[in-house]
């Protein structure tokens, strides 16, 4: 804090009060001087001094009222210059009413003199706020160690984002220069920080005033923007921070500890699924909620959301204990493994996983637990079968022996029209959970959602990896598309589900336009500043060139609860059905068993319609 700040600060009340007196008393005798002309004897001295006492005198007595002078508005703030116009001008009007019935002084002089007022107490404020900033400025200068940074948006985030910077006690960051592409904001100064030209300028700027870093005052700052200032600051060699997007951030202003690194999320431009808290903690708060898979990507997310709706007991199941000490560590910070918040149990042995249910009686169940890597599946489908089919089908019989109340299968985008074993896989246990949606008081459902962002095995940490080592980068096609998503947005939206689905349906994320492969990875190389090479390898089987959300044959766009969830009835199938998939033998005899089922079959027809 400057020295004229601090002497304001603790004096302000005084220092405004006297300022704005003498400005009402001086108002009162330089404009009777001007009134009457060069005669000073026809002046009535006695009566404007008297009634400038009087104006200043009610000017403090109302403006203590409103805390004019005591800081209830920023200095020389929009919010100020309101309340010290309201408050001269009602000084002002009253002594122009009153004195019209005695006419002490000349009618005209009350009306002159507040608006004289006005101006000289509004410049006074101007004029210390001027101090201080300049004052900042100059200390913030002469401090060592600050990094000098380019602001890119000189709206109203990159104001705040300056005063953050100027206020800020360990002086780590000195603006030095603002861009905007807006032409009205050309010759703009935000505290003493120029506007000296639009993003085309920024390596130029950055060479000639030394800047190692830019920040992107944008709080709703497109990919593209995102993108365009990553690829030149790459260029220039400086770093990139953001603010986060205005619906992430907790209040409406903004400073430097909102500051961040750019990620990939920026420069895909997903937008945060908008999450209706108070709904998801109606069937979650004070339940026992029992999470399958919890040790990998998207369950142990999924559990650190859950644990902080308070659930009456959060069981995290999983079949690799070295993965439950990971969870249980990141979310109470210790991992002794001796507690029975984890459980160790694979969901393919039944007897096992039914004992489990029966002893703890969990009433909400996420099913996370599955094989999931394409490629792998594709070599051995029996396991996916064991797993995602089998597995999925005893988990269902497990909760429905308790009675669950809520049950979310979590599924793949791979499921609708699919072409892979993992997406074979997938697509049956929509099928099975929709089953027993049919017959089980709960509500069963499932959710879909495309390639998550920071899962592991993702095409993201492929492509670090790579371009750490210096390349090459492989890419299956120049034309690939996928759907993207961040992995607490993928568990926002499982949670979600919970709340709003209905009885067999799967729930489908509204991803924005799918998003080329070769993109991603170009960006990638450019953030990393290297020259690395792309590779390209062919679709490898089972593979998709762009990834679908829906089947042919489901509704696209029903979206009864919310803005961005589409929901779509899913057929079931029956324990017949399964039963009749063979686990064991050639592998195309296993894929194409599943394959075959993933149609309605005539059965499944006449089942249903039995059913119904």
């Amino acid at each position: 804090m400057s020295d004229i700040e601090a002497n304001l600060r603790s004096h302000r009340a005084t220092v405004l009060g006297i300022a704005d007196s003498t400005a009402w008393i001086g108002s009162f005798l330089i404009f009777g001087l001007l009134r009457m002309g060069s005669d000073l004897g026809k002046v009535p001295w006695l009566e404007v001094v008297i009634v400038g006492f009087i104006c200043a005198g009610l000017h403090l007595l109302i403006g203590r009222f409103v805390r004019l002078h005591e800081g209830r508005a920023a200095l020389a703030s929009f919010y100020e210059m309101i309340l010290l116009g309201a408050v001269t001008m009602s000084v002002g009007g009253l002594i122009f009413v009153v004195n019209l019935f005695g006419i002490w002084v000349p009618r005209s002089l009350p009306a002159a003199a507040a608006f004289s007022t006005l101006v000289v107490a509004s410049w006074v404020r101007a004029a210390f706020r001027w101090m201080r900033e300049h004052d900042d400025m100059r200390t913030l200068r002469g401090s060592e160690g600050a990094t000098p940074v380019i602001v890119i948006g000189a709206g109203e985030a990159g104001r705040e984002i300056i005063g953050s910077m100027l206020r800020d006690p360990q002086s780590r960051w000195r603006p030095v220069a603002m861009l905007d592409d807006d032409p009205a904001k050309k010759h703009r100064r935000i505290r003493n920080v120029p506007v000296v030209g639009n993003l085309d300028a920024l390596d130029r700027v950055a060479s000639k005033t030394g800047a190692t870093a830019v920040v992107v005052a944008i709080p709703s700052a497109s990919a593209q923007t995102i993108a365009d200032v990553s690829t030149r600051a790459a260029k220039a060699k400086i770093d990139v921070k953001v603010l986060p997007a205005t619906t992430q951030m907790l209040t409406d202003h903004v400073g430097i500890r909102d500051l961040r690194d750019i990620n990939l999320t920026d420069v895909l431009g997903r937008n945060q699924l908008d999450t209706d808290v108070d709904s998801i903690a109606d069937y979650v708060k004070g339940k026992r909620i029992l999470v399958t898979g919890a040790g990998g990507s998207i369950g142990s997310e999924l559990c650190r959301q859950l644990y902080r709706f308070e659930p009456a007991e959060l069981m995290m199941l999983d079949r690799d204990e070295s993965a439950l000490h990971a969870v249980q560590l990141s979310i109470h910070g210790r991992a002794l493994l001796d507690s029975n918040d984890v459980v160790l149990n694979d969901i393919r042995d039944l007897d096992a996983l039914k004992k489990i249910f029966a002893d703890r009686r969990p009433q909400v169940v996420f099913h996370a637990a599955a094989l999931k890597h394409l490629p792998m599946l594709e070599q051995y489908p029996a396991e996916a079968l064991k797993t995602n089919i089998h597995g999925t089908w005893n988990v269902l019989q497990a909760a429905e022996m308790v009675d669950v109340e809520r049950f979310v299968n979590i599924s793949t985008d791979k499921a609708a029209n699919p072409t892979s074993v993992l997406g074979y896989s997938k697509r049956i246990a929509e099928r099975i959970t929709a089953a027993h949606a049919q017959h089980s008081p709960g509500t069963y459902l499932s959710v879909r959602f495309g390639n998550v962002l920071g899962s592991r095995g993702s095409v993201l940490t492929a492509f670090a990896k790579q371009i750490a080592a210096g390349g090459p980068v492989t890419v299956t096609d120049p034309e690939v598309t996928r759907f993207f998503m961040t992995i607490e947005e993928a568990c926002q939206l499982v949670i979600q589900a919970g709340a709003i689905g209905r009885p067999g349906e799967a729930l489908v994320l509204d991803m924005g336009e799918p998003i080329k492969i070769l993109d991603v990875a170009n960006q990638l190389i450019a953030q990393s500043g290297n020259d690395v090479r792309i590779e390209f390898t062919g679709l490898r089987p089972g593979e998709k060139m762009h990834e679908e959300l829906f089947a042919d044959d489901e509704p696209k766009d029903v979206r009864p609860e919310h803005p961005l969830v589409s929901h779509t009835p899913v057929p079931p199938v029956y324990p017949d059905e399964i039963h009749a998939l063979p686990d064991r033998g050639e592998r195309e005899l296993v894929t194409r068993a599943m394959a075959a089922l993933c149609e309605m079959s005539p059965n499944s027809v006449a089942q249903q319609n039995a059913r119904d």
